[in-house]
């Protein structure tokens, strides 16, 4: 097995309560919650009814 080099050139957060890396931490540090009703899908089926869904979705290209 050849052994590759990996070089992390940043970081970033996709979570629901930050889309980048400074509002998540900002969320974090201020006991934001993530977690509300699900609005995704119906799931009035389900016991339970909520998640952390992220509210809005990144049109920015992850590579």
């Amino acid at each position: 097995m050849q052994l590759r080099r990996v070089v992390i050139t940043g970081l970033g957060a996709l979570t629901p309560i930050g889309e980048h890396l400074k509002d998540y931490w900002e969320g974090l540090v201020s006991g934001r919650s993530g977690a509300a009703p699900i609005t995704k899908f119906d799931a009035s089926k389900f016991k339970t009814r909520f998640a952390c869904e992220r509210s809005r979705a990144s049109t920015r290209r992850i590579s």
